[in-house]
């Protein structure tokens, strides 16, 4: 299986590298739609957030914060984007699992839309419980 990021890891594929340790590794995207967008990734293969462990999600968002920081004091943005798809459907392109930090400026044109329809409360708890109980089915 050939995947981009690992062989970026690997030193196999040029990155422009922010961070590295044992567990995280960070490097600017080759597509910046606002500048300073870094991508944040384990180092380890893993194909998303389902089968990404607790502890390397400890570790890799452990670092987030202090990468986030370092883009702020870079780039002067005013605010930043943390976005992380799972699967095509949900825009993923690359299956290595990696977070993007997107810092935002003042009417940089770019725009998310979150509409959406507004459940009344009793749906929106039957949707919690749902998500509880299929949390602790996955835990045992």
């Amino acid at each position: 299986m050939s995947c981009i990021f690992c062989e970026m890891i690997e030193g196999e594929a040029p990155a422009s590298v922010v961070y590295r340790d044992e567990d995280v590794f960070a490097a600017l995207d080759i597509v910046q739609p606002n500048p300073h967008k870094v991508l944040v990734m384990p180092t380890r293969h893993v194909p998303d957030l389902y089968t990404l462990s607790e502890g390397e999600a400890a570790a890799l968002f452990a670092v987030v914060p202090r990468i986030a920081r370092g883009i702020r004091r870079a780039s002067g943005c005013t605010g930043l984007n943390i976005l992380q798809s799972n699967g095509r459907d949900a825009g993923q392109t690359v299956f290595h699992l990696h977070i993007h930090l997107f810092p935002r400026f003042r009417d940089d044109g770019v725009r998310f839309d979150w509409s959406g329809e507004m459940p009344e409360r009793d749906v929106l708890d039957d949707m919690a419980r749902d998500i509880a109980r299929a949390m602790q089915a996955d835990s045992s």
